[in-house]
């Protein structure tokens, strides 16, 4: 099942993007400088307000050493939930957009890795899910990252649910 069929990225450069044209824009990106070293990094970041919960999951990527690009997808849901099961639904997020791009990557051959930024740390009330919410993206054959080296949930996607 295509999780993304109806999600809109929106691209600072290029605008409002089905996920289908953000894998095309994002292998063209690459395919520009074959001989350099990509990374693509998913993440989620949440925020909740008096009535809703923010939710954005931002998708980069970056060309080592020579910048990058990113997209975003942002989801407003009224049902109110604990911190824990924000940080959870939030990797879930992240986990169905790198699940559905790994499929298209080799659908089509590619062979760029992706890698999954998580809104948690050593520091803070996250830290107590650190290990079960690392546990279950590395369980789902992913790389996790944590703050301060998750820079797609805890930079990007950040700052759109402001």
């Amino acid at each position: 099942m295509d999780v993304l069929r109806d999600a809109v990225f929106i691209s600072p450069s290029r605008g409002p993007l089905p996920f289908e044209s953000v894998f095309t824009d994002i292998l063209a990106f690459a395919a520009q400088h074959p001989e350099d070293q990509y990374h693509l990094m998913v993440g989620t970041d949440s925020q909740v307000r008096d009535d809703a919960t923010e939710y954005v999951t931002a998708l980069i990527v970056y060309r080592q050493g020579k910048g990058g690009r990113y997209y975003f997808e942002r989801d407003r849901q009224f049902k109110q939930r604990s911190l824990r099961q924000r940080i959870f639904y939030e990797a879930s997020r992240s986990l169905s957009v790198a699940s559905q791009l790994t499929e298209y990557l080799a659908e089509g051959g590619h062979e760029l890795d992706v890698e999954i930024h998580l809104d948690v740390g050593n520091n803070g009330a996250t830290k107590e899910l650190i290990k079960e919410v690392v546990g279950m993206i590395v369980g789902s054959g992913f790389p996790a990252k944590i703050k301060p080296d998750s820079y797609a949930a805890s930079s990007v996607a950040d700052r759109y649910t402001k």
